[in-house]
């Protein structure tokens, strides 16, 4: 606890990490919902959508890689690449990704078709694809090409078990792979949603080498993230899984869509290296739980829409892509909350010092932004709004 004089009130603050804490606990802090457009309509793909932002080839910008398909038939990998700014992406008409020199399919049922995360599967510092499939199964699809302008082989099924027994990894039905290091200890592993709404785990064994990795000793079916003493299970099912911070006390939490819609968070109540999650929450856009209309199936991906990477992020505040039955891809900005004055990711003096411009002003209709219950005057019920999202590393 440290404690600072302002305004002739005494001032605790309880350290959180390095971050301000919202009113609820989250930094995840979105927006109202837009919808990603290219060429000036929205993106619509076929059948359900998968979205993630990320460097596609060699301009250093982000790109938009989307899964597409579902029900019966074939579904795809699309690329949009941004001929925008990092600071205002914008997207023109797309093109497949490639495998053996035509494009790369997956074999869709039911609500989903492909499910894409690049990552960088073994030593040849060229991005991958890990495919989650409909079956239950997921496949690598190992870069051919350049990491400026990749192209795939045909795909392997990511196998575990025992050396010399392999079997495929197998989630059921509805694959939903993340590749993140889920235990620190420095080798990545596979963590995979599922339709039985659990979160499947496949521990890297690091046998033989780090990269490229094998889930020797993993079941088919993975070991299970646990909340409350219990097998998670989401909500409706469906899960598809995050592990970020989004509470600012250093442990990674639990962010995931799922069969209604929503966009749920579990927070880690344990150590990093070892999550246990608390029960669940439904995150907010705009001040109203998101829940998407229809058969939504929703499919979240994290990221800085905006500047992240070779320059500072324009704002620091997370965004959230969501893909969904609709086939459209929902974007939800990050917002500072209203006590974050300057906008800068933080409240500290800075923003109490904009704050005391406006004391006591009345009838001011926002005042700045100091107003923050909304009743036109800026008073001691304002302050303490402030105080109670003050950054936790101010000096004493």
């Amino acid at each position: 606890m440290r404690c600072t004089f302002v305004a002739a009130v005494t001032i605790c603050l309880l350290t959180v990490g390095s971050h301000a804490v919202l009113a609820d606990g989250l930094l995840l802090n979105l927006g109202p919902e837009e919808l990603v457009q290219a060429d000036g309509s929205d993106i619509q793909v076929p059948g359900y959508s998968v979205p993630s932002f990320v460097r596609w080839n060699g301009d250093n910008l982000k790109d938009l890689v989307i899964g597409e398909g579902g029900g019966f038939g074939d579904a795809k990998v699309r690329v949009y690449l941004n001929v925008g700014t990092e600071f205002d992406p914008q997207f023109s008409d797309y093109f497949y990704a490639q495998s053996e020199g035509a494009d790369l399919v997956c074999p869709a049922g039911g609500c989903l078709g492909c499910f894409p995360r690049v990552v960088y599967w073994d030593e040849d510092d060229r991005k991958d694809l890990l495919i989650g499939q409909s079956d239950g199964t997921v496949e690598i699809f190992l870069n051919t090409g350049t990491e400026e302008n990749p192209t795939f082989d045909g795909g392997a099924k990511v196998v575990v078990g025992v050396p010399g027994s392999e079997m495929d990894l197998d989630v059921g039905r509805r694959a939903t792979p993340t590749f993140l290091d889920w235990d620190l200890d420095g080798l990545t592993d596979i963590v995979s949603g599922a339709l039985d709404g659990k979160i499947h785990i496949y521990y890297n064994c690091g046998c033989g080498s780090a990269i490229p990795p094998h889930f020797y000793y993993s079941d088919p079916i993975g070991s299970f993230a646990r909340a409350t003493g219990e097998d998670l299970v989401v909500p409706s099912m469906r899960s598809s899984p995050l592990l970020l911070d989004l509470d600012g006390d250093g442990n990674r939490d639990l962010l995931t869509g799922n069969t209604e819609g929503q966009l749920v968070f579990y927070k880690n109540m344990a150590i990093d290296a070892s999550p246990l999650f608390s029960s669940y929450s439904l995150v907010e856009s705009d001040g109203v739980p998101i829940d998407l209309p229809g058969t939504p199936r929703s499919r979240p991906f994290a990221c800085y829409w905006e500047a992240y990477g070779q320059v500072a992020p324009a704002d620091p505040y997370l965004d959230i892509l969501i893909g969904a039955g609709d086939g459209k891809i929902h974007l939800y900005r990050g917002k500072p909350p209203i006590r974050d004055m300057d906008g800068d990711g933080d409240v500290d003096f800075a923003d109490y010092a904009v704050f005391v411009s406006h004391w006591y002003d009345v009838g001011c209709g926002a005042c700045g932004g100091a107003d923050f219950n909304g009743d036109e005057t800026v008073d001691f019920k304002d302050l303490w709004e402030l105080i109670a999202n003050w950054l936790a590393n101010v000096g004493p």
